[in-house]
């Protein structure tokens, strides 16, 4: 097979302008080859380099004091929460191959950012993740949400990694491009953190993990490019297809031979494949590499060497290992019936050497193709709709006249509804760590001591006979971690600035809620086209939101993922969605706290102001209600002041501490009219008592010159309800109040309905029946 010779038609096909292709060959000092050419498409394509979006990424706030691995420097980000131990997490998308393919695109998005996490050498121990999907309505949708979540399922409980929390956005921006963004967390000791860089001249280059096939070639690139019916054809069947029984041999091994100590880099073959692996080890490590291509297992025939070094065929590694220790390497990955090859070797050239067939078919700088794609600087400008939605305000939206309908018609909204169609086919208790599994603010897991890699020393005990002989370190005192996701694009779209801040404070808050303190975050920015100066002006804005947000929490962004040319044709583009994931710690396992309502008799505090009156939507723009009830998604959404958020979170964190809290729950879509009926789903007591615990409430004072609608379903910002003993609740209103923090007694725990009461009236509805409307909408949607 001959390659095609190169022209300006095939250059325009690998995504890289004329400039671009000028750079390349100004780079090699001649043509590239038709291999070279698809391996600088793939790396400098936007998901690899981030060549549109590297100028706004170094606006975040990337530095703290318990950051040991910061974002951009490796494959995940890695935090140390004590006594030697550290947690490594990070996001990534899977956006494009999951429209295409969904189950087996979400199962691959998965599998790599689990595989993100075992190549910094932690364990992983729980996953989460963020998804976006048109309107149910649509069979298409409902096909794409199916096989999403389907996929999702079947490579995290057959690897057996729990997945413990996640949320599920419905709108129709979404319609032809759904979002499947795919989180993972790994527990290591400090000294076991694994880098991925080619070190040591000299050092051997094994690959461990099935054969490569023509399967998701190129796919980094089809990422940074507009979805398109043509595209999403030619890519079908190139999705790649996931093992996820494969990677956990892949995992186990991996572990145990970083516990010999004869790894001296690894790096997991994901977008781009071997390309990527081989060039970014050598760029990290300032050193070359040399490969070579008839050594690497192929599960194809007469496979191209364009072929084997774009393809992204799953599970698969990258590993240097410390010369004279070769044997050690393959008698581990015999113990675990593996594939593997020894490929290559580390030099000191500084390039990337390719041979096959006896020829040289790649010879680049590792460090240009890696570190030194183009940069760009793109045009923003404020999108034209910000001009209406600046000016909508709500005269010509009447009142609510029926808020237990509106409160029925919100429930049952498909974003807010139960997701437990979703989370019941996931296994969340694999691994025995969940404490808070799916379905309150945050979730919440138990870092115990065997969840830790096993270490040098305890291994070299073992493999020598004297394991019984062998003091073990101190006894690990259990650590509990609670993490979340959030981002509600609506608002990004509406204004993005605003709706950047808000999407971090919510994390954050949702994290106080749970007991939690931040300590880092990672994100996942999903956009349209960059090309669009729009488009851009939202991802900048709400890159400024974010990174304000994380500032004042002191979240600081450990890495992520770009995800851009998320668009579809006449659909156009997707709402903004800057998606970000915060991880907290909870320093005592009697701080850990949930969103239910607890005991009968407690009372109900609301902790931040009823309706904030300077929002001349209070708090109705953007929200839930206006687009259920109304049929509007417009008006500027809720302003967030994080500096009232910060001394609200704090005064919540103290009261836990003080254990005077029994339940925190946030106020977000639907107000607060929702968050009292969520606070009334106590599984635990409908399943002890096959009933649900209620309340009376009693919003009359407080909230004057406030529409009943605001009232109870606008989404003011900075509340959360709680509820403490009756007792109690004198107290605890008097510290917040001393902290600054508006706080008023709403009403009591008790009977089985949920009866409200505002100055225009009131409603008593049981809260079995909101529940019924709440658990059942997805499943009814899906049957």
């Amino acid at each position: 097979m001959h390659d095609p010779a190169i022209t300006p038609e095939l250059v325009a096909k690998h995504n890289l302008t004329p400039e671009e292709y000028q750079k390349v060959l100004e780079i090699l000092g001649r043509e590239p080859s038709y291999t070279e050419l698809g391996i600088f498409s793939v790396m400098w394509s936007e998901h690899c380099s981030y060549k549109n979006t590297r100028p706004v990424l170094k606006t975040f706030p990337t530095q703290g004091d318990k950051i040991l691995v910061g974002a951009g420097e490796e494959n995940a980000g890695i935090i140390d929460v004590g006594d030697g131990v550290a947690i490594a997490f990070k996001i990534e998308s899977h956006n494009h191959p999951s429209a295409v393919e969904p189950f087996q695109g979400a199962a691959t998005g998965v599998g790599g950012i689990i595989r993100d996490i075992f190549t910094m050498g932690a364990r992983p121990v729980a996953a989460l993740n963020s998804l976006r999907f048109g309107e149910l309505s649509n069979p298409e949708v409902r096909r794409l949400f199916s096989g999403v979540v389907g996929g999702i399922a079947h490579y995290g409980n057959c690897f057996g990694i729990p997945t413990v929390a996640g949320e599920v956005y419905f709108d129709k921006s979404y319609e032809g491009n759904p979002l499947v963004n795919a989180f993972a967390l790994g527990v290591l000791r400090h000294d076991q953190i694994t880098r991925g860089a080619a070190h040591g001249i000299g050092n051997p280059v094994f690959y461990v993990g099935p054969a490569t096939g023509r399967d998701g070639l190129a796919g980094a690139a089809f990422a940074s490019q507009d979805l398109t019916e043509e595209s999403a054809e030619q890519q079908r069947g190139a999705v790649q297809v996931g093992d996820p029984f494969m990677e956990k041999l892949v995992c186990e091994a991996c572990l145990e031979l970083l516990a010999t100590g004869c790894v001296a880099g690894m790096q997991d073959m994901g977008a781009a494949g071997l390309t990527c692996s081989t060039c970014e080890t050598a760029a990290r490590a300032g050193t070359g590499i040399e490969i070579e291509l008839d050594k690497v297992p192929q599960r194809a025939p007469n496979m191209s060497s364009y072929e084997i070094m774009l393809s992204e065929s799953q599970e698969r590694m990258l590993i240097v290992v410390h010369k004279g220790r070769e044997a050690e390497v393959k008698a581990v990955f015999d113990k675990w019936d593996l594939p593997w090859a020894e490929i290559g070797v580390v030099t000191d050239t500084g390039r990337m050497v390719v041979r096959h067939g006896g020829q040289v078919v790649v010879d680049v700088p590792a460090k240009k193709l890696a570190d030194e794609a183009p940069v760009y600087q793109r045009e923003s400008r404020e999108a034209a709709y910000m001009a209406a939605v600046r000016a909508f305000r709500l005269d010509g939206i009447a009142d609510t006249r029926n808020p237990a309908a509106d409160l029925k018609t919100l429930l049952s909204n498909h974003t807010i509804a139960s997701k437990n169609w979703v989370y019941g086919q996931y296994d969340h208790m694999v691994r025995d760590g969940s404490v808070v599994c799916p379905g309150s603010d945050a979730a919440v897991i138990r870092i115990k001591a065997d969840s830790l890699p096993v270490t040098r020393a305890e291994y070299a005990a073992a493999q020598s006979g004297t394991a019984d002989a062998f003091q073990p370190p101190a006894p690990l005192a259990d650590k509990y971690v609670a993490f979340t996701v959030d981002c509600n694009g609506g608002y990004v779209y509406l204004d993005p600035y605003e709706g950047g801040k808000a999407a971090v404070t919510e994390a954050c808050r949702n994290l106080a809620c749970s007991g939690a303190v931040p300590v880092g975050s990672t994100d996942n920015l999903n956009f349209g086209n960059p090309h669009n100066p729009e488009i851009f002006w939202q991802l900048k804005e709400s890159v400024r939101g974010l990174a304000d947000g994380c500032r004042a929490f002191s979240a600081p962004v450990t890495g992520g993922n770009v995800s851009l040319y998320n668009q579809r044709g006449a659909l156009g583009a997707i709402d903004p969605t800057p998606t970000v994931a915060v991880v907290g710690i909870i320093e005592k396992p009697e701080h850990i706290t949930t969103q239910w309502f607890k005991d009968a008799g407690d009372a109900i505090v609301l902790l931040g102001a009823p309706v904030d009156l300077v929002d001349p939507l209070q708090g109705l723009g953007g929200s839930a209600y206006l687009k259920s009830v109304h049929g509007q998604k417009t008006g500027l959404p809720p302003r967030v002041d994080l500096t009232v958020a910060q001394t609200l979170h704090t005064t919540l964190l103290g009261l836990i501490r003080e254990g005077v809290v029994k339940s925190a729950h946030d106020c977000s879509e639907g107000g607060l009219a929702v968050t009292l009926a969520e606070s009334c789903f106590s599984q635990q007591v409908a399943r002890e008592s096959h009933r649900f615990l209620g309340a009376t409430v009693d919003l009359g004072a407080g909230a004057e010159g406030a529409r009943l609608d605001a009232l109870l379903f606008g989404e003011t910002q900075n509340r959360v309800v709680i509820s403490v003993a009756a007792i109690d609740a004198g107290r605890v209103i008097k510290q917040a109040q001393a902290m600054g923090v508006p706080a008023v007694q709403i009403g009591t725990v008790g009977g089985d309905t949920l009866s409200l009461k505002t100055a225009a009236g009131g409603f008593s509805v049981p809260v079995s029946e909101l529940h019924e409307g709440w658990w059942n909408s997805i499943a009814r949607a899906m049957a």
